[in-house]
């Protein structure tokens, strides 16, 4: 097998890699057992880009299984049987994972040949970390010439037909590395890209989320829609393609969602481009830990309800889209059940997609000098706790609307509505919530003699309301409140 020996800077972090207290361990341990241990795929590929990992692919020549359990005994770590059938384990000890799989062939150079990409069919011997001199990279299907020149190259097309999920993977290395992907590559999406419906929907997931957690998703998804692959993934969005809109909008429902995603991106990258006082509150939301992915997939998913809803009404020329939020959930909520989203992933998905047409329904009255503090306060507490993707959303999909009926002071007036929002936010209810509430329900019971009900909530909800734009202060003025509510209502029926 063709072999190489690191430069010096490779030389010094293999150096740093050695003294990882669980490798020496378990160097110490194969060699009493006479196994035979490589450092390989994403392990050696990182090392050889410069980038610390916490995560340790190994392969064994045999008996991997029981290698990882003695490791874990020895070093007080959790064992954990990945696949039983592939003789694959993990070790967690101290935030470090080992994973340790056993050879998927004869030997070392038929398991890297078994692998997805050139990049990934490393390895480096364990026991060498722990000799004089530099150890050698072993590389014999060329993944450092591939690696040096950012391009994604596959061994053999079979390795595809029997992991499909590698086909997703190659895209997540785009988007994550950079790389490029050759033709060869391109050839094996449109081959054997069908075949991804076969992969549980849980392996789609981590791919997915490692996908659209990179900065620079977007041109990626457009390269896996220009290749087919897309609509594999996420066959809802076949139907948006060609589906027209109006004038606010350039381009087809698809086009505008993929443009969507791309403005997301933007906006994540540089908050103050558009935002204003609400751009930290912004750039906050973002740093949280999968958010930036979910309203990645909002943006993709945020008008996949148009096409069903579309009605062209001729007496205003134009076409309508009644609902479209609102069925738009619906639809994703169908595609995160087949991907096994969690129903935290699910809610915050379907929060943004439901919310983002309220901005624009508010932005008369903003312009108007009329938007209430109560149509403020509904808005900010059906959109939490996620406000600020509500506005990231708003501000992406009002960018991916170029068309000739869009005012030109668009994302202006919207900024300004987000910044209206937030200092409301911040200034008055935060505080008011803060304080204690002027009635509870056991106020409605003991003092008005009230039954509980469907009611206590609507009642309970005007008192606030009511205190928001300060025509309540104390408990009594509350109370008085609620029974001229109730007075009237009985009117009404009377």
């Amino acid at each position: 097998m063709n072999a190489s020996v690191p430069g010096p800077e490779l030389a010094r972090q293999l150096e740093e890699l050695a003294q990882v207290p669980a490798l020496p361990v378990l160097a110490e341990l194969a060699a009493s057992q006479g196994l035979q241990v490589y450092l390989v795929g994403g392990t050696v590929r990182e090392l050889l880009l410069g980038r610390q990992t916490h995560d340790l692919d190994l392969a064994v020549d045999r008996q991997a299984l029981a290698l990882a359990q003695a490791l874990a005994t020895r070093l007080g770590g959790t064992y954990v049987l990945l696949d039983e059938q592939e003789r694959s384990a993990r070790v967690v000890w101290q935030g470090l994972e080992l994973d340790l799989t056993e050879w998927r062939g004869p030997d070392l150079a038929s398991d890297l040949q078994g692998r997805d990409f050139t990049v990934n069919a490393m390895a480096l011997d364990l026991q060498a970390l722990f000799q004089a001199g530099p150890p050698a990279i072993i590389d014999p299907w060329g993944g450092q010439a591939d690696l040096a020149a950012g391009r994604l190259q596959l061994l053999r097309p079979e390795n595809f037909q029997k992991d499909p999920l590698r086909l997703l993977r190659a895209f997540r290395f785009a988007a994550t590395h950079g790389f490029a992907l050759t033709p060869e590559v391109r050839a094996v999406v449109q081959q054997y890209g069908p075949a991804i419906v076969r992969v549980p929907g849980e392996r789609l997931h981590q791919e997915l989320f490692r996908l659209l957690e990179a900065p620079h998703a977007s041109p990626v998804l457009q390269e896996m829609d220009a290749l087919g692959f897309l609509e594999h993934i996420f066959p809802e969005l076949a139907d948006m393609k060609g589906v027209w809109q109006n004038g606010y909008h350039h381009l087809d429902v698809f086009d505008h969602s993929l443009a969507a995603l791309a403005q997301v991106e933007r906006l994540l990258a540089e908050p103050g481009a558009f935002f204003q006082q609400v751009a930290p509150y912004v750039a906050a939301y973002a740093s949280q830990e999968k958010k930036p992915a979910l309203v990645k997939l909002a943006a993709l998913f945020h008008d996949v309800g148009k096409p069903p809803t579309q009605e062209y009404r001729a007496d205003r020329d134009r076409y309508t889209f009644y609902h479209h939020d609102h069925l738009g959930v619906e639809i994703f909520r169908a595609a995160a059940a087949r991907l096994r989203f969690s129903q935290d992933e699910t809610a915050t998905v379907s929060r943004l997609i439901a919310l983002h047409m309220r901005p624009f329904l508010l932005l008369p009255d903003l312009r108007a000098g009329q938007l209430s503090q109560r149509a403020m306060a509904r808005f900010i507490k059906a959109a939490r706790p996620d406000l600020a993707g509500v506005f990231l959303l708003a501000m992406a999909d009002s960018l991916a609307g170029q068309g000739p009926l869009k005012p030109v002071d668009a994302e202006a007036v919207l900024a300004d509505f987000c910044d209206t929002v937030y200092l409301f936010l911040i200034e008055r209810l935060e505080p008011l919530e803060q304080r204690p509430r002027l009635l509870t329900g056991d106020d409605l019971i003991k003092s008005l003699h009230l039954q509980p009900g469907p009611e206590f909530r609507r009642l309970l909800t005007a008192v606030e309301e009511a205190a928001l734009e300060g025509r309540v202060a104390t408990r009594a003025e509350a109370l008085a409140l609620v029974r001229d509510l109730l007075a009237t209502e009985r009117c009404n029926r009377d």
